[in-house]
């Protein structure tokens, strides 16, 4: 896929993800779409992860670690 198309699909699905994690509470359905959106890496795709500026693979590592906490809050609120 061309880079620009994978970017507005990144963003649409964190959105989608941040919506639905704070305004529906949803966190299961949170963490599936800011999943997937890490399926279309914004940046560079025929760069290799060594030859990646820093600030790309924080934005990428931050982004995985939101997801990993949705998952987190979603096993936490369906615990009761």
């Amino acid at each position: 896929m061309k880079t620009s198309f994978n970017k507005y699909l990144y963003v649409g699905f964190l959105l989608l993800g941040l919506y639905q994690a704070l305004i529906s509470k949803e966190y299961m359905q949170a963490a599936a779409s800011m999943g997937i959106g890490l399926a279309f890496d914004p940046f560079n795709t025929e760069q290799k992860w060594d030859d990646r500026p820093m600030w790309q693979k924080a934005v990428l590592i931050i982004h995985l670690l939101l997801v990993a906490t949705m998952f987190v809050l979603a096993f936490m609120t369906n615990s009761k």
